[in-house]
């Protein structure tokens, strides 16, 4: 980052980048493309990213970091913090509903780069995700027995599922997922987490 100012050229870039690789293939979404979209000269793409990988690959970490910087944060300071995390992950991912999908693509069928880099981020969740278990079972949030990656695991099903299926499960309800249903999916998520946690009650 270049000091704490956002940057609009860069901003305008990751945002046109975003909405350009979301609609098509990697190989068909040209350097020249992103930046007429982002009103930019091509040469601020190589400024800034230095090529149109670094692009992309910048454009996964910008919209992937809000939920990965969670794990560091205060939010599952206790397990009642799971259903503001499902609440974040669902807007953030119905402002971009193909997002989900272009990981997908990339990480199991290997379309597009990036894999490596991605699989890196998510290393990096599964390592800061451990550590917050950890402190959650010192301080007596959950049961000593849970496994994190079975956590990690539980929570990316849930939170993953609705949003690459969105289409279907629209369809088979005959309502949209709106802001309003996934407030109480979030809700929902969030208690069913909170009571699975929960360490056992000694009576």
């Amino acid at each position: 980052m270049m000091g704490d100012t956002p940057d609009p050229v860069r901003a305008r870039l990751l945002k046109a980048a975003l909405d350009c690789f979301l609609a098509d293939e990697y190989h068909k979404v040209t350097t020249r493309l992103i930046a007429e979209r982002a009103d930019a000269n091509v040469s601020m793409i190589w400024y800034y990213f230095g090529n149109k990988e670094g692009l992309y690959e910048e454009m996964i970490r910008d919209t992937l970091s809000p939920l990965l910087d969670v794990l560091d944060g205060q939010m599952l300071s206790s397990v009642e913090g799971f259903e503001e995390f499902f609440r974040l992950y669902y807007d953030t991912m119905s402002k971009r509903p193909e997002f989900p999908k272009l990981i997908l693509k990339v990480l199991a069928l290997n379309q597009g780069p990036g894999q490596r880099f991605i699989q890196q981020l998510l290393e990096r969740g599964r390592t800061r995700g451990a550590r917050k278990v950890a402190d959650l079972k010192t301080h007596g949030q959950i049961a000593p027995a849970v496994d994190p990656d079975i956590l990690r695991m539980a929570f990316v099903s849930l939170a993953m599922t609705p949003m690459l299926l969105k289409d279907i499960f629209e369809e088979q309800m005959s309502r949209p997922m709106d802001a309003a249903f996934l407030e109480s999916l979030s809700t929902f998520n969030g208690r069913l987490f909170t009571a699975g946690l929960a360490p056992a009650t000694t009576e």
